[in-house]
C-alpha cells in the first residue's frame, strides 16, 4: 500500500459488513497495479473512479477532517458488490442446507438463503459485478455475477454438499474451495468405470438378498441402503495403493460388515455362508490363500470377524489390507486401528524416537450416524489426530449414515443438525453425499484421499442413506418408524436406479443388467454348494497347549558389566545440556549404587530394564499421563534444560542399541490411548509396549478395552497382545480415588491364562517381570501383563534391592518374608497378602520380637495362581493350624474373592483360610487420612497378633 493511502477516503469506510476486506483488498490492488487484477474486475473498478483525499483543517485549535461533497465512487454500486460477496459466502457455508443429499427427500434447509432479494440485490445488479469476484475458480462460461451466483447453487446443492467453513487454515480452506468450484472434484467416469460400479452394486445387492431369503430370521446387519460403501472402499484402497500406500486399516462396527468382509476384504462367500449354517468353517479357509481369517478358540459371531488381505499386483504383494475385529462396542475400535496405523508408519530399527512416514500406513474408520456422535471415545480419538505421540498422518472417516440408531430417530439421538459436527471441533473438512448417487460418492473419495495426501490430516464423509429392514433382520421397523419405512418400502434400491440411469444414457441395456444379477446369483448358488452339512455335534472348546502352559522359563539376568555401563550412560548428558539442578543431583546419587551400598530403588530398575531390553533389541513405547517424568516425580526418562527448554532422553543416548525408545505424554485420556497402545502392541507384536494409569484407578475409564479385547480378545479371535498395562495401587490415606487401581476387576477377568496380574514389591522383581514380558513377545505363549505398581513404595527402603539380584536373579511367583519361618515346627499361621500391605507388615516385623509362631509370604503373581509354589511351601509347615490372607482392600474388593476358593482348595487337611482386611464396602477407602490410618493400624495389628 502506497504511504499516503492513510490520507485517501474509501467509500467501505461509511458502511461495515463481513465480505468489504476482500472487495478493499482487491480495489486497493488496482490502485497500486490495474493490471494485476482480471480484466472485467479492472474494467469495473475504472469506472468508479479514485478515492477522494482527505483534508485536514485546523478548527478552534484542533484538528477535523473535512470531506469533499461529491465522491467519484458510487458508495451504492460498492454496498451491491459486497453484498454479492456476501451472497456467494452464504451459498458456500449454507449451501448444504438446500443440498439434495437425502435419499428420502428429507429436506432440513432454509431456501432464503439462496434468494438475491434477501441480501437486497436484483438480477441487473448482479449482472453488472464481474464472475471472478464472486467465484475466481468457475470455468470460463461463467461470465456475470448471475452466472457465478448460478453456478455456486449449483455446485453446493448437488447430492454432494460441503461444509469447509470451520476449517480454519487459509490454504488447507482454499484448496478444498478451488477443488470443488473448479470442478475438479468431479472427474468424468469411464464407461468402464461406470459398468464396473453397476457390477460391484450388483453383487452387494445379490449377496444380501441371498443371505435374506437363505438364512431367514437370522441377524446380519444388513449394508442395504448404504451399498455405496463397498464401491468407495474399493475407489479409496485403490486410490491409497497406487500413491504407494501400504498398509491400510480399516475399522468398522457390524453394520454392513458381512459384504465389506466379503467384497474388499475377499473373504470367501462360501466361509460366509458356513458361518451362518454353523458348519466347521475352519475347514475351508484356504492353505494357501489372499485372506487371513481371525479364529480364536471359543470364537465370535460372524459380524464381529475381522480379516487381513493382501493386495497383489502382478503378483508382488503391494499393499495389506485389515479390517480390524470389533465387538458390538462400535466406536470403541477407532483407536485400536489408530495404533494399528501408527505402528505400521513407524521404523523402530534404529535408537531414538521411531522415523514415522505418514504415507505408509493409513486408517479408515467407518462409524454409525447414531455412534458418531453419541460415544465418547469418537472425540477422544479425534483428539489423538494432531498430537506427537498419537497422529497417523490423517484419517479417512465415513459416517455410514442411515437416519436412525436401532429405533431411535436423529431428533432423538443427538442435539446437532448432522451426525457429524463433532468434527467442526477440529477442524475436520466434512462432505455430505446422498448414498443413492454413485459418482457423487466417488468424488467425495477423491477429494477425501487428495486431502489426506497433500495436508496428512482427518477427513469425513457424511454417506446419508437408509437401513431397509430392521436393526438386525428380526426387527419390524415400521412399529416405531411407521412414516420412515413407508418411504424406504417404496423405493428403489441404488443398484435399480444407477442401472436405470446407464440403461436410460444407453450405456447398458435391460438384458445386461439382468445378466450382472444372474452371474452374481450363479456365483453365489456355487459358493452356497461347496458349505459342509450343518454340523449339530459341538465339540469342547480346547484352550492351545501352549496358552495352557503359560510362560516359559527364559534368562532375564542381565551381567554386571552391562548394568555399569548403562549406569554410567545414564547421566551422560550432552554437552551443554542443563538439567534441574535438584534433579541433577538425585539422578548422579544413582549412579554411585555401584561404589555405594549396590542398592537399586524402583525407578534406577525400571530404567535398567529398559535399557537392557534396548540394548538386547526389543523396541519400547510408553506413554501414559505425565508419564514423562512420572506421575510421582521417580521415572525422569525426558530431562528438559532449563535454560532452552530443549528435552533429552538419556535411553535415546545408550551405546550398542538397534531399537527405537518411544515416550510420550498422553491427552487426559483413558480409553482412546489404551486402545491406541494396545493396537499398536497388536501390529507390531515385537515392541514392548506399555501403558501408564495416572492413578490405578483412572483405567475404570477404559474398562470396555479390558473386557472385550485385552483380555478375550485372543479367545474371541486368535489376536495375542503382550501389552503392559502399569496401574499404581496402594491405600495411603489419598482418598477413594486415589487408592485402589480396582485389581478385583482383572481377576475377576482372569481366566485361560489370558493374562498375568502382578501385585510386585520389589525393584529387582519389576526389572525381571518387566525382561520377562519382553523376552516373550515374540512366543507363543505372550499375554498380556497387569501390574499393580507403588506410589509411596517407589522411595521405600523395604522396596529396595541389591544390585546382584539383578545381575542372577528372575522373577520370583512368590516371595518369603526374611527373618521369619525359619523354625517350620513353631510355624501356626502363614500371612499371604499382596502389594502394599506386604511392606506395612515387614515395617512393623522389623520392630517387633517373638514371631516364631508366625511366617509371612508375598504373593507377587497372582494370577496365573501360584499353585505349585504354595503347595511346596504349605508342605514344610506341618503344625500350622491357619492360612489368613491379609489385605488393605474391602473384603468384596481386591484379591480376596479370587483367592479365597484357590487357597481352600490347597490349604492341608485341618487347616482354616481366613481373611483379615477391611469389611465389605461400596467405596473403596475411606475420605478421611487418620480414620484410613487407624483402620491400617487395626489391620496389620490383628494380623500380626497371636489370638
Amino acid at each position: 500500500m502506497e504511504e499516503n493511502s492513510a490520507n485517501r477516503h474509501y467509500p467501505w469506510q461509511n458502511f461495515h459488513g463481513p465480505n468489504l476486506g476482500y472487495v478493499m483488498e482487491l480495489y486497493e490492488q488496482y490502485l497500486q497495479d490495474p493490471n494485476s487484477v482480471d480484466d472485467d474486475i479492472r474494467n469495473m473498478f475504472a469506472a468508479w473512479g479514485a478515492p477522494e483525499t482527505v483534508e485536514q483543517v485546523e478548527v478552534n485549535g484542533s484538528s477535523k477532517t473535512t470531506q469533499a461533497l461529491q465522491m467519484s465512487v458510487s458508495i451504492s454500486k460498492l454496498q451491491k458488490v459486497a453484498k454479492a460477496v456476501k451472497f456467494a459466502e452464504d451459498i458456500r457455508t449454507y449451501g448444504h442446507l438446500n443440498a439434495s443429499i437425502y435419499p428420502m427427500g428429507i429436506k432440513h434447509g432454509d431456501t432464503n438463503v439462496l434468494d438475491p432479494s434477501r441480501y437486497g440485490l436484483t438480477v441487473e445488479d448482479l449482472k453488472e459485478i464481474p464472475a471472478s469476484i464472486l467465484c475466481k475458480d468457475a470455468p470460463s462460461n461463467v461470465q456475470n455475477g448471475v452466472d457465478a451466483i448460478n453456478y455456486l447453487k449449483d455446485i453446493y446443492t448437488k447430492s454432494i454438499a460441503f461444509e469447509f467453513q470451520h476449517v480454519h487454515n487459509l490454504e488447507e480452506k482454499q484448496w478444498l474451495n478451488e477443488m470443488v468450484e473448479s470442478g475438479k472434484i468431479f472427474r468424468d467416469l469411464s464407461i468402464e468405470k461406470r459398468i464396473a460400479i453397476l457390477k460391484r452394486l450388483s453383487e452387494v445387492e445379490g449377496f444380501e438378498n441371498f443371505l435374506h431369503r437363505t438364512f431367514v430370521g437370522q441377524k446380519r446387519f444388513s449394508i442395504e441402503g448404504l451399498d455405496m460403501l463397498v464401491p468407495m472402499l474399493d475407489e479409496l484402497i485403490s486410490e491409497a495403493v497406487q500413491n504407494g500406500t501400504t498398509n491400510i486399516n480399516i475399522g468398522m462396527a457390524h453394520r454392513g460388515r458381512l459384504s465389506v468382509l466379503a467384497h474388499v476384504l475377499g473373504k470367501p462367500y462360501e466361509l460366509i455362508f458356513s458361518e451362518f449354517q454353523h458348519a466347521p468353517n475352519k475347514e475351508l479357509v484356504p492353505s494357501e490363500g489372499s485372506i487371513g481369517i481371525n479364529y480364536g478358540w471359543s470364537g465370535d459371531v460372524k459380524y464381529h470377524l475381522g480379516a487381513d488381505k493382501q493386495i497383489k499386483d502382478d503378483n508382488i504383494v503391494r499393499a495389506r489390507l485389515t479390517l480390524a475385529n470389533n465387538p458390538s462396542h462400535l466406536e470403541f475400535i477407532d483407536p485400536i486401528v489408530e495404533g494399528y496405523t501408527r505402528a505400521a508408519q513407524d521404523d523402530r530399527t534404529k535408537g531414538g524416537y521411531p522415523e514415522q512416514d505418514v504415507q505408509k500406513s493409513m486408517a479408515v474408520l467407518i462409524h454409525g450416524d447414531a455412534a458418531f456422535p453419541g460415544e465418547g471415545v469418537v472425540a477422544e480419538t479425534l483428539n489423538l489426530s494432531q498430537l506427537t505421540g498419537y497422529k497417523t498422518g490423517g484419517t479417512i472417516h465415513i459416517i455410514a449414515n442411515n437416519m436412525i440408531g436401532f429405533t431411535t430417530e436423529s431428533r432423538d439421538s443427538r442435539s446437532t443438525k448432522y451426525a457429524s459436527d463433532l468434527a467442526k471441533g477440529f477442524e475436520i473438512p466434512i462432505v455430505h453425499v446422498n448414498a443413492d448417487d454413485p459418482e457423487a460418492c466417488l468424488a467425495a473419495i477423491y477429494i477425501a484421499h487428495l486431502y489426506r495426501q497433500r495436508f496428512n490430516k482427518d477427513f469425513l464423509i457424511d454417506l446419508i442413506g437408509y437401513r431397509r429392514y430392521g436393526h438386525n433382520e428380526m426387527d419390524e421397523p415400521v412399529a416405531t418408524n411407521p412414516l420412515l419405512y413407508e418411504k424406504i418400502q417404496n423405493h428403489d434400491t441404488i443398484r435399480a436406479l444407477y442401472a436405470e440411469r446407464l440403461v436410460r444414457e444407453g450405456i447398458v441395456s435391460n438384458d445386461e443388467v439382468e445378466k450382472f444379477q444372474q452371474d452374481v446369483a450363479d456365483k453365489l448358488q456355487e459358493a452356497f454348494k461347496k458349505v459342509p452339512e450343518r454340523k449339530d455335534e459341538v465339540g469342547d472348546i480346547q484352550v492351545p497347549e501352549k496358552v495352557i502352559c503359560g510362560l516359559p522359563k527364559v534368562d532375564t539376568s542381565v551381567p554386571i558389566e552391562v548394568l555399569n555401563t548403562i549406569n554410567q550412560e545414564l547421566i551422560a548428558w550432552p554437552e551443554g545440556f542443563n538439567p534441574f539442578k535438584k534433579l541433577q543431583r538425585i539422578l548422579e546419587r544413582r549412579a554411585k549404587v555401584f561404589s555405594d551400598e549396590g542398592k537399586v530403588d524402583w525407578s534406577l530398575a525400571e530404567a535398567f530394564a529398559f535399557a537392557s531390553i534396548l540394548k538386547d533389541g526389543t523396541p519400547i513405547r510408553i506413554t501414559g499421563q505425565d508419564s514423562e517424568r512420572g506421575t510421582f516425580a521417580h521415572r525422569h526418562l525426558v530431562l528438559h534444560d532449563v535454560k532452552t527448554g530443549e528435552t533429552y532422553s538419556p535411553l535415546h543416548r545408550m551405546s550398542n542399541v538397534k531399537a527405537s525408545f518411544a515416550i510420550h505424554n498422553s491427552p487426559l485420556s483413558e480409553v482412546s490411548v489404551l486402545g491406541f497402545e494396545y493396537g499398536y502392541n497388536v501390529y507390531a507384536p515385537e515392541t514392548l509396549v506399555l501403558w501408564e494409569a495416572q492413578f490405578g484407578d483412572f483405567a475404570n475409564v477404559a474398562q470396555v478395552m479390558f473386557d472385550q479385547f485385552i483380555s478375550a480378545g485372543r479367545a474371541k479371535w486368535g489376536q495375542k497382545s503382550g501389552l503392559v498395562m502399569l496401574l499404581p495401587h496402594g491405600f495411603e490415606g489419598q482418598g477413594p480415588e486415589h487408592s485402589s487401581g480396582r485389581l478385583e476387576r482383572y481377576l475377576q477377568l482372569a481366566a485361560e491364562n489370558n493374562w498375568t496380574v502382578a501385585n510386585v514389591t520389589t525393584a529387582a522383581q519389576y526389572f525381571h517381570i518387566l525382561r520377562r514380558q519382553a523376552a516373550v513377545l515374540m512366543r507363543e505363549e505372550v499375554r498380556p501383563l497387569i501390574i499393580m505398581t507403588p506410589k509411596s513404595l517407589l522411595r521405600n527402603p523395604h522396596t529396595v534391592s541389591d544390585v546382584h539380584e539383578l545381575v542372577s536373579g528372575e522373577f520370583k511367583p512368590i516371595i518369603e518374608q526374611e527373618g521369619l519361618g525359619s523354625n517350620p515346627d513353631a510355624v501356626k499361621r502363614i500371612l499371604l497378602c499382596t502389594g502394599k500391605v506386604a511392606i506395612d507388615l515387614a515395617d512393623r516385623v522389623a520392630k517387633q520380637k517373638s514371631l516364631d509362631w508366625l511366617h509371612i509370604v508375598r504373593i507377587e503373581e497372582i494370577y496365573p495362581f501360584p499353585k505349585k509354589h504354595l503347595e511346596q511351601l504349605f508342605q514344610r509347615f506341618q503344625n500350622l493350624e491357619e492360612i489368613v490372607w491379609v489385605q488393605e482392600e474391602p473384603m468384596n474388593m481386591g484379591s480376596w474373592t479370587f483367592m479365597d476358593p484357590q487357597l481352600r482348595s490347597i490349604a492341608p487337611e485341618g487347616v482354616d483360610v481366613k481373611y483379615i482386611g477391611r469389611l465389605r464396602r461400596s467405596s473403596p477407602a475411606e475420605g478421611d487420612p487418620n480414620v484410613h490410618k487407624k483402620e491400617q493400624n487395626r489391620i496389620v495389628t490383628e494380623a500380626l497378633t497371636r489370638k
